[in-house]
């Protein structure tokens, strides 16, 4: 035990460093008794180890006491301490011999067939030594050895792998040749493997080792090569259940193998992209064009679409402007423009100028073809986001997209060009209609440069169902604001309209969006263009569509995606035959033939769907009016003799099967007559519909049954008796619009013409209220049957008017 500075004893153990070769005394120090690593000597000759004889001398003077020698207890005149050189070559030397010796009993005891006990502690000495004698590591470091350790991993104990990763990591730091060693074979591939099946300390372990591996710029393509390590890594920077000491090491990990650019390309695809746009905004140009390269081959989700987008979305536009180095960033761009967050910060930093002058440009430089596709991709890409491009410039006259210019140049290109830029500029065009903002400046365009025809020639495409598609979506878009020029092209040709209607007849079980979107052109076209229901009707158009609708009712095709605007196409076109009704006697056969009538009827009740109600209560309302002129009226048979001689004998023949307001046989199928169709309380349920569209239709159709030279009063108690009197009221009360409040007032002049009913309704005073407001405020004709209404119920006199007495006629 060592004395202390006042003579007694301190609690220093006494144990000496473990040798194997014959130890000296003068080798320990008399304090700390251990073998000496920095010997000194005092001027009476006696050595100590610097850091505890400095101890000493501390203790003594904090103690108040004289500086004494620790072994002749006398007092120094001195404290100055001289290096024992020799002597600490001498331990050096005897250290080297002795941990020599250990190493080649470790050498001796590591093999997979030695106890766990042994093995264990030969890997404990070999840390030891590397830890603590740094001469002799660079002998410690020889391949036997590193490979002994390296052969470890291969143990069946848990243990022995941790500890010989452990052992391994002390060997290999700061050593080039033996990190070498354990790069052989598929040792990496062996420590690779622990980041997934060790237990929690094994992986740390393995990530340590593998830490100080990549620390070897020769050896990061090894470790990233091996299947898997770079993922495996990339988990386990974003672990929870990991320690905080694992995650930082995989971080730094990657961080070192970042020097490779395959592995940054690995890390890029498996979700660690930073270290790829790093090198993307300060590579070398080759390196950009590299990055550039492989980033527009990933596949990305919509958050990091933006964040790259931020990142690097200005440096990939200005390496659109290098001719060696366009073709990458385009890919890129192209691949990050495709999520509306990424296309608007794009469109800020500038993107769309360039683009632009690309796609337009001809002569020297110009872009090749391939890459003119790309271009094209990333505008459409852009467009369809639904951007305000009216407020963005994009030429050196400040024009825009929507320019009229810009359109013409786009629809130029897309006369000169291959089906690949043809379908991608199509569906710039696509977008810019799919924008109130902008759809009139295209559709100005398109007037102007006579385009419209050959924009209509690429339904005929059949090699190309995508140029195809954009072309039917682009004439759907401009189709209610150039719908007569769409309807006499296609009136004047014969592939056009017939395409039509095949890509909606196709036999398919699954809708698909050609044929929702071509069904949607058809019947946006105006249903009163008679030549153009001729050619539908001569073609056979309706028949498939009738079959279309029927399949779909039946449940036979479906497509939840696309099924609502396919039907509601299909039943609008089917009810443009009912607008011919008078023109044609044809139409008339057809809509009996296949009893439209009784299928619009189903429809009005089957479906929800706003635009189906509608159409449908269109068609019915078109189908009533023709129900007077179809039906039959029986003959009466002559009266007899006496009868005609004494008129007083005659009574009224009865004809069974009279319809009540058509006074004639009538039936749906035939007649179209809405009555035996039993149609009046399904069109008076619509008449508290929210939708305006739909009420005006649904009255529209009601009132077909109180037309002059029907029986009108019985028509009234029809529809009374249907519970449709106060929903009408409604109608004329709420005013929601000025069509349904003229058609409103037209039913309730006819409706006031039965006394009972006038005189119940002419102490409604909101009734009386809102036919004054139409009285004084809507236009002549309605001011006129208001006036008659105002009559019925007494509230202005039949002896005066302001207007002169008329017909009150729809």
């Amino acid at each position: 035990m060592a004395a202390s500075c006042d003579g007694s004893q301190s609690d220093q153990s006494s144990t000496f460093e473990p040798g194997i070769d014959n130890i000296y005394e003068a080798f320990i120090c008399p304090l700390t008794k251990q073998v000496m690593q920095d010997p000194v000597t005092l001027e009476n000759g006696q050595t100590f180890e610097r850091e505890a004889i400095e101890k000493w001398f501390k203790e003594c003077v904090q103690n108040g006491k004289p500086v004494l020698c620790p072994i002749t207890s006398k007092q120094l005149s001195i404290t100055d301490l001289s290096p024992s050189i020799a002597l600490r070559d001498t331990i050096e030397e005897w250290r080297a011999r002795n941990d020599c010796m250990k190493l080649d009993i470790a050498r001796q005891s590591l093999y997979l067939g030695n106890s766990e006990a042994n093995i264990l502690l030969a890997l404990k000495n070999v840390r030891d030594i590397c830890r603590n004698i740094r001469l002799i590591k660079r002998r410690v470091r020889n391949p036997q050895l590193v490979r002994l350790v390296t052969d470890m991993l291969k143990s069946t104990s848990h243990e022995v792998r941790y500890k010989a990763l452990q052992t391994l990591r002390v060997v290999v730091e700061g050593d080039e040749e033996s990190k070498a060693i354990v790069a052989e074979g598929d040792t990496v591939r062996t420590i690779v493997k622990f980041l997934s099946k060790e237990p929690r300390r094994g992986r740390e372990a393995a990530v340590s080792l593998l830490f100080e591996l990549s620390k070897s710029e020769l050896l990061c393509e090894k470790i990233g090569s091996v299947h898997g390590a770079i993922l495996l890594l990339v988990g386990l920077t974003s672990s929870k259940s990991e320690n905080v000491s694992t995650v930082e090491k995989a971080d730094l990990t990657l961080t070192n193998l970042e020097r490779s650019e395959e592995n940054v390309r690995q890390m890029a695809s498996n979700g660690r992209l930073q270290p790829l746009l790093a090198k993307l905004l300060g590579g070398s140009p080759e390196t950009k064009a590299s990055m550039a390269s492989y980033l527009g081959e990933l596949a990305l989700n919509n958050d990091v679409k933006f964040n790259v987008a931020q990142t690097v979305g200005s440096c990939l536009i200005d390496l659109m402007r290098s001719r060696d180095m366009r073709g990458a960033a385009l890919g890129a761009l192209n691949k990050i423009s495709s999520f509306e967050g990424s296309a608007k910060v794009l469109i800020g930093t500038g993107l769309l100028p360039p683009l632009i002058k690309d796609l337009f440009y001809v002569g020297p430089n110009q872009l090749p073809i391939r890459l003119k596709e790309v271009s094209a991709t990333i505008l459409a890409n852009i467009v369809n986001i639904g951007y305000e491009f009216d407020k963005v410039p994009v030429g050196a006259h400040h024009q825009t997209l929507v320019s009229e210019d810009v359109v013409e140049n786009l629809l130029l290109l897309i006369s000169n060009t291959g089906p690949e830029i043809q379908g991608k500029l199509l569906e710039v065009l696509v977008g810019l209609t799919s924008c109130p903002n902008s759809v009139i400046n295209v559709v100005s365009a398109i007037r102007n440069s006579g385009a419209i025809i050959s924009l209509v020639q690429f339904v005929e495409v059949h090699d190309n169902d995508d140029l195809r598609l954009a072309a039917i979506k682009l004439l759907h878009n401009i189709s209610p604001h150039m719908s007569e020029e769409l309807a006499s092209v296609l009136r004047g040709t014969v592939g056009q309209l017939r395409n039509l209607v095949g890509i909606i007849s196709e036999s398919t079980t699954t809708i698909t969006e050609d044929q929702a979107v071509a069904a949607a052109l058809l019947a946006e076209l105006p249903e009163r263009d008679w030549g153009l229901t001729q050619r539908l009707l001569g073609d056979g158009a309706f028949e498939k569509i009738i079959s279309k609708i029927v399949l779909i009712r039946q449940g036979e095709i479906r497509g939840k995606r696309f099924e609502r605007t396919f039907l509601e196409g299909l039943v609008k076109i089917l009810a443009r035959i009912t607008f011919a009704l008078t023109k044609e006697a044809q139409a008339v056969s057809f809509c009996r033939e296949n009893n439209l009538a009784s299928l619009f009827l189903d429809l009005l009740q089957s479906y929800s769907q706003d635009n189906i109600q509608m159409a449908s209560a269109i068609a019915l309302e078109n189908l009533s009016l023709e129900t007077k002129n179809l039906t039959v009226i029986p003959e009466l048979p002559p009266p007899s003799y006496c009868v005609s001689i004494f008129s007083c004998l005659s009574k009224p023949p009865v004809v069974l099967g009279m319809c009540k307001i058509h006074q004639g046989i009538c039936s749906l199928r035939d007649s179209f007559c809405l009555v035996e169709g039993q149609a009046v309380d399904k069109l008076v349920d619509l008449l508290d519909h929210e939708n305006d569209k739909v009420v005006g239709p649904a009255l529209a159709a009601l009132s077909t049954l109180l037309e002059d030279g029907l029986e009108v009063e019985n028509a009234v108690k029809l529809i009374v008796e249907a519970d449709g009197l106060t929903p009408i009221l409604n109608v004329l009360l709420e005013n929601r619009t000025e069509n349904l409040r003229i058609r409103a007032v037209w039913m309730v002049e006819r409706i006031l013409r039965i006394e009972d009913i006038a005189r119940e309704l002419g102490e409604e005073q909101n009734v009386t209220a809102a036919l004054v407001d139409a009285f004084q405020n809507a236009d002549f004709k309605t001011k006129q049957i208001a006036e008659n209404a105002l009559r019925h119920i007494d509230k202005i006199p039949n002896f005066s008017g302001i207007f002169a007495p008329t017909l009150a006629n729809k």
